[in-house]
């Protein structure tokens, strides 16, 4: 007897923030990386967040970020420094607890996924192994 297809609503792909987790996102901005009093005024950290996503996603370089992010050299500079800072980790903390707290986290299926692929530039050149120990095997005489 066949299985039913369990009918699945699946999510929106998120390419920019929503207004109810860019304030819990906020939060977490103020308590881990606050404005500083001095210096340059920061660019929108909204927009920047949602450069971030949207870099991340497409995988295009940080320079061919499209205008409404803001400058593609700030965005890069706020995604160190929050890296730097734990922002990102405690972000994501964060959001794995909420949804969690729905149901939406199965910790008994998990999975990893990786790329393999020609190194660049012929990768690292080979060099003989230095030997550890004497040849112990007779010469074949």
């Amino acid at each position: 007897m066949a299985r039913r297809k369990r009918k699945v609503k699946l999510l929106p792909t998120i390419w920019e923030v929503s207004d109810e987790l860019w304030n819990v996102i906020q939060s977490i901005l103020d308590e881990v990386d606050p404005a500083s009093w001095t210096g340059r005024n920061r660019i929108d950290q909204r927009a920047a967040l949602n450069g971030i996503i949207y870099q991340m996603r497409s995988g295009c370089q940080w320079n061919h970020l499209p205008k409404p992010f803001g400058d593609d050299s700030s965005v890069h500079r706020t995604f160190q420094r929050w890296v730097q800072k734990g922002v990102l980790k405690r972000i994501w903390a964060t959001l794995v607890d909420r949804c969690e707290e729905l149901g939406g986290v199965d910790w008994r299926w998990q999975s990893a996924d990786g790329a393999m692929g020609k190194a660049r530039f012929g990768g690292m050149m080979s060099v003989p192994i230095p030997r550890i120990v004497r040849k112990m095997a007779p010469n074949g005489v």
